[in-house]
This record gives structure tokens, sequence and C-alpha cells, in this order.
């Protein structure tokens, strides 16, 4: 009797200790993914950015992401980029406006940056200061813009982000006519941060949303030519490609709790199976 208890009360332990470092385990793992600083990191961030942005849709100036981009323009001018994002990630968009000598104006001024997806829809911000009004004798203005987690996939008649091209568009709103035209500076700059499994929906799309991606699928169907050089990434696409969408943090919370589940089939088993035949009980009875 004694060494059965005791034999019972040691695979409790052995069990109530595999349950506890499997969650650690766990929790450690899921923390790991979702918070580690170098998923988010881009080497992009160390190359020179542009030096000029686009007035159009179709002219938007590449940016990678963490990579800062400037532009000498005219108040009034639209200006624009074009950046990547992937499934799982939360773009952030900021800009800073240099505006003219205080000599030169005699009003205040408001700027306003806009996003827009691969569809040339118009992405709201989470927060941030995506319209601001400098007054008449401010130096600079700073607008900001934090988009929603971008999803995998998506209803057709949803207005969720989507893996693809995000266009920036700075421009001023509200300025007097006499004062147009004045020279300013832009600085835009676009991170985006890896968000792991909490914002992964199953399904994906079959082509990411960037501008001509399925005439580029389309020719690669042919039979491939040794001499033709290697396909260039376009605007607004990741130079090692987009991510699959098959993988994420949730493998590893499936597993682990499986792992736990069966862990604790076994805990609760040895709990209610009782301790045996009793000594005093004879064989055959």
């Amino acid at each position: 009797m004694r060494t059965t208890t005791r034999r019972t009360h040691g695979v409790r332990r052995a069990l109530t200790g595999a349950l506890l470092a499997g969650l650690t385990l766990l929790t450690s793992a899921g923390t790991a993914v979702a918070d580690d600083p170098s998923a988010s990191a881009s080497p992009a961030g160390d190359e020179a950015g542009p030096t000029e942005a686009g007035t159009t849709f179709r002219t938007a100036t590449a940016l990678k992401p963490d990579q800062t981009g400037t532009a000498q323009a005219s108040a009034g001018d639209y200006l624009y980029w074009v950046f990547p994002a992937d499934a799982g990630q939360r773009p952030t968009v900021r800009a800073t406006v240099k505006l003219p000598e205080n000599a030169a104006r005699r009003s205040t001024s408001t700027w306003q940056i806009d996003v827009y997806d691969g569809l040339r829809r118009r992405q709201a911000c989470m927060y941030g200061h995506q319209t601001r009004k400098a007054a008449a004798d401010a130096a600079t203005v700073e607008l900001s813009c934090v988009l929603r987690p971008v999803r995998a996939w998506s209803e057709p008649w949803a207005n969720d982000p989507l893996p693809g091209s995000y266009y920036v568009r700075l421009t001023v709103v509200d300025l007097p006519a006499d004062e147009l035209g004045l020279p300013v500076g832009a600085e835009v700059r676009a991170t985006v941060k890896e968000q792991g499994g909490a914002h992964d929906v199953d399904g994906a799309l079959s082509e990411p949303l960037v501008p001509g991606v399925s005439v580029a699928s389309a020719g690669d169907t042919g039979d491939a030519d040794a001499s033709v050089a290697p396909r260039v990434p376009s605007a607004g696409e990741p130079e090692d490609g987009w991510a699959s969408g098959w993988w994420t943090d949730r493998w590893l919370w499936t597993v682990g709790g499986g792992v736990l589940a069966a862990l604790a089939a076994v805990f609760g088993y040895s709990l209610t199976r009782g301790r045996g035949r009793p000594a005093r009980v004879p064989q055959g009875v």
C-alpha cells in the first residue's frame, strides 16, 4: 500500500512538473515570436532613402520598410510614396513637413497624410495625427498614421487592410491661394511591426494587392529562359517576397495546447483511477 501510494504521488508530481514546464515553454515561445524586435527590423533602414516623391499613384516613389524618403516640393503639390505591408504586420507612417520661412507666410496651413491600399481604398488610422494645423510662425509640422493590422484574407465587402502595396499621400488641404507654390520639404518614413498570431485568419489571397502582379504571374507560367534576367521586385513589393501564409505562431499554441491537454488527461486519470485492489482482498473475488 505504501509503495503504491508513493508511486501515485510520484506520478502526480511528475505530471504537475510537466504541465508547469509546458506552460512556461509555451508562454515564452509565444512571447518571443510576438515581441522579438528583430522580427520587425529591416536592414533597409541603413540604406539611403529616395530623395524625390511621385505626383500620382502610378509614379509613387518606392519606400522600403524603415527607410526614410525625402522630397523638395511646392505647397499644394500632391506627394506620393509606396511601401509593402504583409499579413500580420501593422504599418505606421510618419511625415514631417518643413515649412517656408516665416517672412513668406502670413496665415496658418493644414496638412494631411492619407494611406491607400493596393486597390486605392483609403485606410482609416487607428490613431495618430493624420491632419494637423501649422501656425504662421511654425517651422515644421509632424503627421502620423497607425493602420490596423494587415489581414491575410477578408470578405469582399470589407475594407480591411490586405497584403500588398500601400500608398502614402501628403498634401496641404487648407492654404490661401497666394501662398500656394512656396517651397517646402517633406520627409516620410514607413515602418511595419509584426503582430503575431493574434490577428491571423483562415484563408489567404491568391495574389497580394500589388499593381501588375497578375500580369507578372501570368508571364512566369511560360518556359524559363536562362538568358532572361531574374525578376526584379516591383514598387511596393518586398525584396524577399511575400509570406506564404501557412506558417504563423498559432502553430506553437496549437501543438503546445495539444501536449498540455494530453498531460492533463493523464493527470486526471491518475487522480480518478483509484488505488487498485486492496491487499486484504484475495485474488479471484
